[in-house]
């Protein structure tokens, strides 16, 4: 048992003796499915703070032959898959932290050589019938002790990404771990000493220069979590059964840290939620694990149509981002969709794999945003937020022909980043025109069901304010009047479903013209 090779479980088991804690071990039913075959290298990707050390730290003490496991995991989902004892403490398994290996040398440029010497002493001394003495490589070491022995390994890297992400503009660095990763991962060789291999960091695997040595990895991100999705982060389930347990509204819990939408599953940020319970605080956990300032030098960038898509984004609604471009690094970035794909990877973004689209994911990310506007102070922003403002007023006033014609402004400034001319369109362009709501209100909940249909939008005010601002119940017509919509709401008693939520209600009907490109709209407030 060491420190790198066949570790102990004890990392493991603080997780499990946590006050809160969340069984993730159905991640390990999908790895023993992987072991020893052609699909046996896995990058699982995911943002700070979504349990990537937990993950490694339960891999390693279900397959370490340095501890006996079988308590721990007991009564744990994976002890009733048939193949639980097949693979329990098992294998030789190899785990290591980049990030604290780079720390714990002192520099990037030593990193490497650190890693590769602590390992190779721990070989040395695990497989003493071995001759690893005139070996100089990990991938020499392991290579050497299967042949030898015929043990293959479980490679377990947390933080692979580190050296990528922080390191990017030192070539040395780079090169010197790509032939790191080369000699673990790629060519015929590997496969000799490999049961498994889990990488688990922020990024994805590089393109260019890392691709050559990682391209036989698998790769489950916040694009494309696959089966992974549900080991992500906590499940709406799962959120579901703390809530109920610890005495907080899971209603509430959604607007703050729901949004993150894997394989049609709702995931939540893990951290947040653990946070929320321990502690009944509606508030941003997220700036405690790494602050705005992180995304400052991206969301500044001067690349066209960028600031105005944050907007958007910052308002509710969502916009189309291609993903393809983005080199999986911090430094390479050649236009707006290089940016918002980082702030998916990053977690500031959440993407709709259908739609190809990225949208702020909730409350707690929202607030986020706002913070780090604030520090950049962008003439576009201050201008769009008075004008809004300005909306809001008329809206509460009931001032429905000023409502129309600022919507109609809006619409036009926004549909080149839009880019649709369709009730979708409308409804975009509604979200942005109340970015000075999410002062007072949570983000607008799109298709809110009603039990007779969906309101296309409803604003519901945040908590300090449900005394002083109305629910806002806003239906929105293509080529029609905006009295259809206002009728629409009534007839089809929209507003029941929003019954239980004490205040005034405004019922908001907007429509527009396609042909003659003018906006209408009517308000009313609800009388009970």
């Amino acid at each position: 048992m060491g420190m790198y090779v066949n570790p102990d479980n004890s990392a493991f088991q603080r997780a499990v003796n946590s006050k809160i804690y969340v069984d993730k071990t159905g991640l390990i039913e999908e790895m023993n499915s992987l072991i020893d075959t052609e699909q046996c290298c896995i990058c699982n990707s995911r943002p700070r703070r979504f349990g990537k050390s937990m993950t490694a730290n339960m891999l390693t003490a279900y397959y370490s032959r340095g501890c006996g496991s079988r308590e721990l995991f007991s009564g744990k989902n994976i002890t009733h898959k048939e193949d639980f004892e097949k693979h329990l403490n098992k294998y030789d398994v190899i785990h290591f932290d980049v990030q604290w290996c780079r720390m714990d040398c002192g520099s990037a440029e030593q990193t490497v050589s650190y890693i590769t010497k602590c390992v190779l002493e721990e070989l040395k001394e695990e497989f003493q019938e071995v001759n690893l003495s005139e070996i100089l490589s990990l991938g020499g070491a392991l290579a050497r002790i299967a042949q030898t022995t015929g043990r293959k390994f479980v490679i377990i890297i947390d933080e692979w990404d580190v050296l990528i992400r922080d390191d990017a503009t030192n070539a040395k660095v780079q090169e010197e771990y790509i032939n790191f990763l080369r000699g673990l991962f790629k060519g015929t060789e590997p496969t000799k000493f490999l049961h498994l291999a889990f990488l688990t960091g922020i990024l994805p695997i590089k393109k260019v220069k890392t691709q050559s040595a990682l391209n036989n990895f698998y790769e489950f991100s916040m694009l494309d979590a696959k089966t992974l999705a549900p080991y992500i982060g906590f499940t709406e389930e799962e959120v579901k059964a703390l809530c109920e347990k610890y005495g907080q509204d899971f209603e509430k819990a959604k607007q703050w840290y729901d949004g993150y939408f894997l394989e049609n599953i709702h995931v939540y940020n893990p951290n947040a939620i653990i946070n929320l319970m321990l502690w009944g605080r509606f508030k941003s956990y997220w700036s405690l694990t790494g602050t705005y300032e992180s995304i400052l030098p991206l969301i500044n960038m001067n690349f066209d149509g960028l600031k105005t898509a944050i907007i958007a984004m910052l308002s509710g609604a969502s916009v189309e981002v291609k993903t393809t471009s983005f080199q999986n690094d911090m430094v390479t970035f050649r236009n707006k969709n290089d940016v918002l794909t980082a702030l998916i990877h990053l977690g500031y973004l959440a993407y709709d794999q259908d739609l190809g689209t990225a949208f702020i994911p909730n409350e707690e990310i929202r607030i986020e945003f706002e913070e780090a506007l604030e520090e950049v102070r962008w003439n576009e922003l201050i201008d769009f937020q008075r004008a809004s403002e300005e909306l809001l007023e008329a809206t509460l006033d009931l001032d429905g022909e000023m409502v129309a014609k600022e919507i109609e402004k809006i619409h036009s400034q926004f549909t080149s980043t839009i880019q649709y001319n369709d009730e979708n369109s409308l409804s975009c362009v509604l979200a942005i025109a109340y970015l000075a709501a999410m002062e007072y209100y949570f983000m607008p909940i799109r298709e809110f069901p009603t039990g007779k249909g969906f309101a296309d939008y409803v604003f519901f005010p945040k908590t300090e304010y449900k005394e002083e601002m109305p629910i806002l119940l806003v239906e929105l017509k293509w080529n029609k009047k905006a009295e259809t919509a206002i009728k629409q709401i009534k007839d089809k008693k929209y507003v029941q479903a929003i019954s239980n939520y004490s205040g005034d209600i405004l019922l908001v009907g907007i429509s527009y013209d396609k042909k003659s490109k003018e906006h209408e709209c009517v308000i009313e407030k609800y009388i009970l």
